[in-house]
């Protein structure tokens, strides 16, 4: 390790070496003893990782990419909302993870007839003692699958909000604290839209992926063919315990970020908004809405988790850039004009991040 870091100090970049880029350098060799503990800190505690990918694996055929962001968004403590056609392993991905890590977890199927008393609980009335009980709703989990989650309305919505936001549920006049760690792993189909209800935006803002997944290689897919269809699920075994979530959080939080990392965190998130400032004259309308301030706290975040998944301890702007999409593509809404072109978010993202300086 101490060679990476010393390659990463001393020699050119996978990107095109600059000004800023020398700063950085010279920022981290600064606090290279630091820097050089944490990292081998983070490789000594993230050995866990290996151990449920591993059992992942058992599970579900290739799909890292979705595997890779299900645990950055356990690392980060940040929700996560899976787009893809039915039959991409999903559902099989949560629950392979959250049997992994020895954590309580709920499947809900959300439909339109869903009560927010079917998520949160409900006050129940007790004849023999002359009081009321609380039965506690399946949100009282370490991971929440929501299934088909833009198939519920919207006061079922606003339900899931608080739980989400606040990891709290206020049942009665009484309010819960929500297990640690808490994720919500929520699915939608993205193409049958008949009997569907479009997710309000500020709960969107509160996933901090939006992860859009494709079909398996071929010979992923053979894989698939050859294990049948047999429940997967059933051999994975649990070789983490929640607290250790716990504890590998707050060593995330710990990883270094340069000043010139959140400068280009900064930009990227401005450009969203204000794409004049940045040469990105194309862009004027074809945006409707920018990413708003939460898209540059997870940036960060998740650019700390990728990193401590790849085992170091300080963040480049490659990992910016690797989680860059499923930040943003949710964030930015737009325009008629931008879908008269067919052009997506992913086209807009791309476009920022060809266009930004990379420090």
């Amino acid at each position: 390790m101490m060679i990476t870091m010393m390659n990463f100090l001393l020699t050119p970049h996978t990107i095109q070496p600059n000004t800023n880029l020398l700063k950085i350098k010279l920022s981290m060799a600064q606090n290279y003893e630091q820097i050089q503990a944490l990292t081998e800190h983070v490789e000594r505690e993230g050995r866990f990782l290996t151990d449920i990918e591993r059992e992942v694996s058992r599970a579900v055929v290739g799909q890292k990419r979705m595997v890779d962001r299900l645990l950055i968004g356990l690392l980060a403590d940040g929700h996560i909302l899976l787009e893809g056609v039915p039959g991409l392993a999903k559902t099989t991905a949560v629950k392979a993870v959250a049997k992994s890590i020895a954590a309580s977890f709920h499947r809900i199927q959300f439909t339109p007839d869903l009560l927010p008393a079917d998520l949160v609980g409900t006050l129940i009335y007790n004849q023999r003692e002359g009081s009321f009980q609380v039965k506690k709703g399946p949100l009282f989990a370490h991971f929440i699958l929501a299934d088909e989650i833009n198939r519920a309305p919207a006061k079922v919505q606003s339900a899931l909000l608080e739980a989400m936001q606040e990891r709290q549920i206020t049942i009665g006049e009484e309010t819960y604290s929500l297990a640690d760690p808490f994720l919500v792993l929520a699915t939608q189909n993205p193409i049958e839209q008949e009997g569907t209800y479009p997710l309000p935006e500020a709960q969107v803002d509160r996933f901090m992926f939006k992860v859009v997944i494709d079909y398996p290689e071929r010979t992923e897919e053979l894989e698939i063919l050859r294990r049948g269809d047999t429940s997967a699920v059933d051999t994975v075994q649990p070789v983490v315990k929640p607290e250790q979530i716990s504890n590998a959080r707050k060593l995330v939080d710990r990883i270094y970020v340069d000043e010139k990392v959140e400068n280009y965190v900064l930009d990227i998130v401005t450009a969203t908004r204000q794409p004049g400032r940045f040469g990105l004259e194309k862009l004027r309308d074809k945006i409707r809405y920018g990413a708003s301030p939460r898209a540059s706290i997870y940036l960060i975040k998740a650019g700390r988790s990728h990193a401590f998944l790849r085992k170091r301890g300080y963040v480049t702007p490659e990992d910016v850039r690797a989680i860059g999409f499923e930040v943003l593509r949710h964030r930015i809404m737009i325009t008629f004009e931008a879908e008269a072109d067919e052009i997506t978010s992913d086209d807009i993202v791309r476009d920022i991040f060809d266009h930004i300086e990379v420090p």
